[in-house]
């Protein structure tokens, strides 16, 4: 038996002895998601459970080195991990910003007393991230923030505001791009981390027709944050004024958060499902739409392969700079097609907005959150541009 096969048989049975029954369910409603963070609250013994089983194991960031909280797997056996976990329908222990954005961004840019402390702090849930990137003028146009530190010596004062914070009314820390030199467009931001409890951070929700809150905006007036937060942890990750290197960076990660590139619910095949929907409904699916089903589970399946494929390739340093963009077009394209499919094999039921089969009216509720996929983490629009210049080499793009 090989390496990687020995590994498999020994996540397996891990799996089986520490991931609970209750975990191994579909996530339901928000409660069934654990954030983490310092006001963080389990919904039941059983996410307990799975959560301080996969921080002893380092299975909340297993491919991280075991030094910052992970398992230091390699990329075939993270790989295995996450087969292993969609094969049992196991939840993710954590969810976090922090694992999925500012984590990476931290482990290339970051100093050894950054990644010591931060990268051990969300590896354990011990503190929620939000991104501070967008701005009322500035979203798809980053480098025209207008959010200003200015430099008081031991400390930046920051004045400015963010828009579309995705959970800042609940973070403990923003990781927020700053401008600290007002006569250089590009050079002349900086990436800064901030703690959300400093007198003058502020947020407040916005609310979506959805009737949910999950953005903000965020106030930051005559904030002073400390240029160090103790020896070799500075408050900026990367050098001051070079921000948008680490900006940039980072939101490839964020593109292929938002695409699935992962796997999971939301790029996966939903013909089956739907099927057994219109059974129990006692309904038939139209011809046309089981065959729009079924173009669509194809593209799923190859969206997965395709997936896999760039992280890899990503992962060993050969992929190219603008994948993420494509994926990201692609995986919330797919993922808004997924709905409409849904809501067509649902009819007027799925409409519904408030009932208890409906679970609060969940599937419509979705169905209008897929819409701001393709704005968050830069537009489809923005999306298209750069696929046109820097992979397809269109002329005049």
């Amino acid at each position: 038996m090989s390496d990687i096969e020995n590994f498999r048989t020994e996540t397996r049975a891990w799996l089986e002895a520490n991931c609970p029954p209750e975990m191994r369910q579909p996530v339901r409603d928000d409660g069934d998601v654990y954030w983490g963070g310092k006001n963080a609250t389990f919904k039941n013994d059983a996410q307990k459970a799975w959560f301080e089983a996969c921080v002893a194991k380092g299975y909340t960031v297993p491919a991280w080195p075991k030094a910052y909280g992970g398992a230091g797997l390699d990329a075939a056996q993270a790989k295995v991990l996450r087969q292993e976990m969609s094969r049992i329908g196991a939840r993710s222990p954590l969810d976090s910003f922090g694992i999925w954005m500012l984590g990476p961004a931290l482990l290339k840019f970051g100093t050894e007393g950054q990644k010591q402390k931060f990268l051990n702090e969300i590896a354990r849930g011990e503190i929620r991230w939000c991104q501070g990137y967008s701005e009322p003028g500035s979203g798809s146009d980053l480098v025209s923030l207008q959010t200003h530190g200015e430099d008081k010596g031991d400390h930046w004062l920051v004045n400015g505001q963010k828009v579309w914070t995705s959970y800042a009314d609940q973070a403990d820390w923003i990781f927020c791009l700053v401008r600290t030199d007002k006569d250089n467009k590009y050079q002349g931001i900086t990436f800064t981390l901030i703690d959300m409890s400093t007198e003058g951070c502020s947020t407040k929700p916005i609310k979506l027709i959805s009737g949910a809150s999950p953005f903000c905006e965020t106030f930051l007036d005559n904030v002073k944050v400390p240029k160090s937060y103790g020896e070799d942890i500075p408050a900026q990750v990367g050098e001051i004024n070079r921000g948008w290197d680490v900006a940039k960076y980072l939101l490839g990660h964020e593109r292929e958060m938002i695409s699935g590139m992962g796997g999971g619910e939301r790029t996966a095949a939903i013909g089956a499902s739907m099927k057994r929907l219109t059974a129990k409904t006692g309904d038939d699916l139209d011809p046309v739409l089981r065959a729009e089903l079924a173009m669509f589970d194809v593209d799923a399946l190859a969206f997965t392969a395709m997936g896999e494929r760039f992280m890899d390739e990503m992962k060993a340093g050969k992929g190219h700079p603008a994948q993420p963009n494509m994926m990201k077009y692609t995986g919330t394209e797919l993922n808004k097609r997924r709905h409409e499919l849904m809501m067509s094999v649902g009819g007027s039921r799925a409409l519904e907005w408030e009932s208890e089969d409906t679970g609060g009216g969940k599937p419509s509720r979705n169905w209008l959150r897929t819409k701001a996929n393709s704005i968050e983490g830069g537009t489809s629009e923005i999306m298209l541009n750069v696929i046109s210049k820097r992979i397809l080499d269109l002329p005049g793009a």
